[in-house]
């Protein structure tokens, strides 16, 4: 049985993760058994290790470490990093839609038909259990994951030049729809906001602690900004076609001024909406994933998308005692919400 964490805390025992680091690369080393020394709990759905800090699915852990063996970036990689539920279906398709303008025409957009999450894979969720799959790619590749920046492969962070973007949210907001998707996909394992909530300000989730993983992407926002973007979900639904164009500059391929004067940004951000994208019939049928029990339909992805939602479902104490959390959380960083 796995090693039982005695609480939530961001505590993991270096030893099993300098072992897996060790034996990564030999396919003899039994990186299963490694895995099943590791810190771990019952999650909201299923079983979580802890790893250098954050939980993890064990499946994320053993690809963590093919990754780290096995990615190779190129220097015009474009990743897009998030918390889970934190907008990243949003901004899968916003970048998208921005860096394949000259290919498509707005009436018949691949968005209109293919699935934000489709577009743009995750890189460490292989497609078919194939790694390889993402070198088929061609460049600029357009990628994304959900790992904290601390276990990003050494190949990405050793400056191969790629550039990644980030989106933070509200951590209720973000709480509430993590709990509403997870108890979506994970039917015969749901679990009740209020147990959920703890284990979510003890920093108990996947990809958790969520200030953690924020905090790592800001830091370094700020040491290199040209390098990181770092971008608020409630800023950009406040004013899209700024962050938009911000975001179309960042990666290389910023509006001209035609464009500009032509509206093309706005078409963009019409093209993206919540209501557009959720209304699309490749968005509300049919499955984007299925493993064993485990079934994530394409609807899944589109719940509500609005600021100040998690007053529907959580108390104004536990909102309260979730920002306390964060504030302590983030005290001395500067990056305040």
């Amino acid at each position: 049985m796995p090693q039982q964490a005695e609480d939530g805390s961001s505590r993991n025992s270096s030893s099993e993760a300098i072992a897996l680091e060790s034996h990564a690369s030999n396919p003899k080393c039994g990186t299963a058994d490694l895995i099943s020394k590791l810190p771990s709990r019952e999650g909201w759905s299923e079983l979580i290790v802890l790893y250098k800090n954050y939980w993890l699915h064990p499946y994320f852990v053993e690809s963590v470490l093919r990754l780290q063996n096995s990615f190779k970036p190129r220097h015009d990689d474009i990743i897009l990093t998030s918390n889970p539920k934190c907008g990243t279906t949003w901004l899968k398709a916003l970048a998208f839609a921005v860096t394949n303008r000259f290919q498509y025409d707005f009436d018949n957009h691949p968005l209109l038909f293919r699935h934000p999450q489709e577009v743009v894979p995750f890189i460490e969720i292989p497609r078919n259990m194939d790694f390889t799959y993402l070198e088929t790619l061609p460049s600029p590749r357009l990628l994304a994951t959900h790992l904290p920046l601390s276990l990003f492969p050494k190949s990405i962070t050793s400056g191969c030049g790629c550039r990644v973007v980030y989106i933070c949210r509200d951590p209720k907001d973000a709480f509430v729809s993590r709990w509403c998707y997870d108890n979506k996909v994970h039917r015969r394992h749901s679990v009740d906001l209020k147990t959920a909530f703890n284990m979510f300000s003890e920093g108990f989730s996947g990809y958790g602690p969520f200030w953690d993983h924020c905090l790592e992407y800001w830091r370094e926002s700020i040491a290199m900004p040209d390098r990181v973007l770092f971008l608020k979900y409630e800023e950009m639904l406040s004013d899209p076609v700024k962050y938009v164009m911000k975001i179309a500059a960042f990666i290389g391929v910023p509006f001209c001024t035609k464009e500009e004067e032509d509206g093309v940004p706005e078409e963009m951000v019409r093209l993206c909406n919540f209501e557009k994208l959720s209304s699309l019939y490749i968005n509300k049928t049919g499955e984007y994933f299925r493993h064993g029990n485990m079934v994530i339909e394409n609807s899944a992805y589109f719940r509500k998308g609005k600021v100040g939602d998690w007053q529907n479902h959580m108390s104004e104490e536990m909102g309260r005692k979730l920002d306390r959390i964060v504030k302590e959380k983030l005290k001395g960083s500067a990056f305040c919400r």
